[in-house]
């Protein structure tokens, strides 16, 4: 009588056969961890030290540190991986692209659109007060 046949690519004591199955290590955790960190305190010290002299600039440099962090999630959080079943999937890679563009678009969009028409406003009140003294 033979051994019965594990479809999920186990052997008997669960582990997997040369695949780190679906699960991250704690190392692949803490990798992820430490890059989020320091792909979220170089824009913040960028904008804090004003590094740059045009504000555009800044913009689009944390857009760069946004994107690659949205990567760093995908491969050390989400476990995504260049395996057929594990997870990449062409469809999957094309829609993270499309939602990333489209939210990444659509912010810049609406911060420029609400800096053009908060500013005029505020500039207004401000000759105001100045005539009332």
């Amino acid at each position: 009588m033979s051994a019965p046949h594990n479809h999920h690519g186990h052997d008997d004591h669960g582990h997997g056969h040369g695949d780190d199955g679906h699960h991250g290590s704690l190392k692949d955790y803490a990798i992820g961890f430490i890059l989020s960190v320091i792909l979220t305190a170089i824009p913040f010290w960028l904008v804090m030290t004003k590094a740059f002299d045009k504000s555009s600039t800044t913009a689009i440099v944390i857009l760069g540190f946004a994107a690659i962090q949205v990567l760093v999630h995908m491969v050390y959080f989400l476990h995504m991986n260049g395996k057929a079943e594990g997870g990449w999937s062409m469809l999957a890679t094309l829609f993270t692209l499309v939602l990333l563009v489209i939210v990444l678009a659509g912010s810049i969009w609406v911060m420029y659109h609400m800096n053009i028409n908060m500013m005029p406003s505020m500039g207004n009140d401000m000759h105001n007060m100045q005539d009332m003294q």
